[in-house]
């Protein structure tokens, strides 16, 4: 299984990308823009910008809408990779979605290239107490999806393996939130990650290493071996579930 490592470093055609399509958007907000930052995918290392948009955070201290147009024509449209997906958010929306996202802003706190304006990461306090829910919700929301492409798709291995490749990609975060609760920081490889993971919450790494190795290849190795790492991943997302539903934290 090819690890995605962070590098925490966008490379210089990503970061060339980034300041070339913020230039114009700062411009155009003027006294109203406080930073944008790179985050995602961008700042992994192997990241591919011909089959990949470049994220970028854009906070602002307040965006009227009687200024959307004139912010929305500042934007640029390219037509060559690489491609911005910008977010756009006040500072109030940053503070009051803390509880509400404390997993996505834990990941950004940890994992954010500055591209212009103030540090708000530095003073940017995130919940703890509503991590733990989060992961949970998101958990029983996976394992659901899960069972119901399992149980519609199971005669037909290419849906399988097409279904196990979209959600599996979803779970590096969690895993890496997961530890967090532990109070640690996240170790940088999705392997380790995956390996402390299991070792925190008593799971079968191999199982679950399985869904991400099944995620890299273009073709499913078989019917039969197919349901068995599908069923396999999903018996340790089950299990994570119901553990996670039992954790306390302070």
């Amino acid at each position: 299984m090819p690890e995605v490592t962070t590098a925490l470093e966008p490379t210089p055609l990503v970061l060339a990308a980034a300041q070339r399509w913020l230039a114009p958007v700062q411009a155009r907000l003027g006294e109203h823009f406080l930073s944008a930052y790179i985050t995602g995918g961008a700042l992994n290392e192997g990241f591919d910008p011909d089959k990949r948009h470049v994220n970028v955070l854009v906070v602002t201290k307040e965006l009227p809408l009687s200024e959307f147009d004139d912010v929305a024509a500042a934007v640029p449209q390219t037509s060559k990779p690489p491609h911005v997906d910008p977010l756009f958010m006040t500072m109030q929306q940053v503070q009051r979605s803390l509880d509400v996202f404390p997993i996505e802003w834990l990941d950004l706190k940890e994992r954010h290239w500055r591209l212009e304006g103030v540090n708000l990461f530095d003073t940017l306090e995130v919940p703890e107490q509503y991590l733990r829910l989060q992961i949970e919700q998101e958990l029983r929301g996976k394992h659901l999806r899960l069972v119901q492409e399992y149980l519609t798709g199971a005669a037909h291995p290419e849906r399988l393996h097409a279904a196990l490749a979209r959600l599996a990609s979803g779970f590096l975060t969690l895993f890496r939130s997961l530890v967090r609760l532990h109070g640690e920081a996240p170790p940088p490889s999705l392997e380790r990650v995956i390996e402390r993971v299991a070792q925190l919450y008593d799971l079968d790494a191999n199982a679950l290493t399985g869904a991400h190795r099944l995620r890299a290849q273009r073709k499913h190795p078989g019917a039969e071996e197919t349901r068995a790492i599908f069923r396999a991943f999903l018996v340790q997302v089950e299990r994570l579930t119901a553990a996670v539903d039992t954790l306390r934290v302070p």
